[in-house]
């Protein structure tokens, strides 16, 4: 049987590559009899479908990347697949903003939806404005399959993350197309996760601070809370009642139940420039002061309330507690640490 598919994905990726019209047929019937397979069987057909979503045309890869996803989902690995999903997102929002702008500039409109159909008509209005409009228009046609494939792919394989290189460039190429493609936000968002990122955590009113390091976290809800869980009621840390573990569990690796807990946030978070940090905000976003992104925990001004949950539900967050350090070891810290600004004046 499991014989019999490998070769069946091997016919699909070859006329998927060659542009073949047996990918047609091949693709459909693959993907319903992958339904029915174990993820140990997926996983040998991984490497040649990392293969064809690479050297196949944006307008059939992007099928292979949506497969591809779905498989994972569904419990395959990531192995193989994964680099080619991203680096063919990337190529394929890069000619996207390109179509976009081509678009924009013969027409004075905004260009189609991502989720319509090439035409000649499409290739003859921006052919004068680029060097390869039929590859393009592709592009612009199959960016939200690839999309889609890439958030499975970025929120299921931490070393995919954290190997990404020249990292905000790359993020801002996605982002142009976040007005056209809501899954290319998603994965503008999936490109700024920090993976083995060191923070140092103070605490101003007792000067102790903690080392922790952060991994998979989506928003700064999801890391306000996993510190609560560090620090709270724990020995080293902080006096109070920690969020209960199945909260903590919701913001780490688990289904969030469908009445979603209600927590309350036990601190204002603050950055070394003592400017707030939002809640909605992601840990990216936290300036580093000597190298280290630094974050201070403040009494609340006002009580916040939030549900439990992770911003991204396929990936798992982390935060482990590293060590801790006593006021005067943070002697030479604190001088660079400005007092909390309240933003509304208050």
């Amino acid at each position: 049987m499991s014989d019999t598919f490998l070769q069946r994905v091997d016919a699909m990726v070859r006329a998927a590559t060659a542009e073949d019209q047996a990918f047609s047929d091949l693709m459909p019937q693959i993907m319903s009899e992958s339904q029915g397979l174990p993820p140990v069987v997926l996983n040998m057909a991984m490497m040649k479908m990392g293969e064809g979503i690479a050297a196949a045309p944006p307008n059939l890869g992007c099928w292979l990347a949506i497969m591809a996803g779905a498989w994972v989902e569904n419990g395959a690995t990531t192995f193989g697949v994964a680099e080619p999903v991203l680096a063919k997102t990337i190529e394929v929002a890069t000619a996207s903003g390109e179509f976009a702008d081509a678009w924009r500039t013969a027409t004075g409109n905004e260009p189609p939806g991502p989720d319509g159909q090439p035409s000649q008509e499409i290739v003859d209005t921006v052919g004068p404005h680029l060097r390869d409009p039929v590859g393009a228009m592709m592009a612009w046609f199959s960016m939200e399959r690839f999309a889609l494939s890439a958030n499975t792919m970025l929120s299921k394989t931490p070393d995919l993350r954290a190997g990404v290189t020249d990292r905000e460039h790359k993020a801002k190429v996605i982002d142009r197309l976040a007005g056209h493609c809501e899954q290319m936000g998603w994965v503008g968002l999936l490109l700024r996760v920090l993976d083995g990122e060191r923070l140092l955590v103070l605490e101003r009113e007792s000067r102790r601070g903690w080392t922790v390091t952060i991994g998979g976290i989506g928003d700064n809800f999801q890391l306000h809370t996993l510190l609560a869980g560090a620090l709270i009621g724990r020995p080293g840390g902080l006096p109070g009642t920690p969020p209960s573990p199945e909260v903590i569990a919701c913001f780490q690796d688990a289904d969030t139940p469908p009445d979603r807990p209600v927590i309350s946030s036990p601190w204002n978070l603050v950055d070394a420039h003592g400017e707030w940090i939002y809640n909605e905000g992601v840990p990216y976003d936290i300036p580093a002061v000597n190298g280290t992104r630094v974050v201070v925990l403040d009494p609340p001004s006002y009580t916040r309330h939030f549900p439990a949950g992770r911003k991204h539900p396929l990936m798992t967050g982390s935060l482990t507690l590293d060590g801790m350090h006593e006021p005067e070891d943070l002697a030479g810290w604190w001088p660079h640490i400005a007092p909390a600004r309240n933003p509304v004046g208050a």
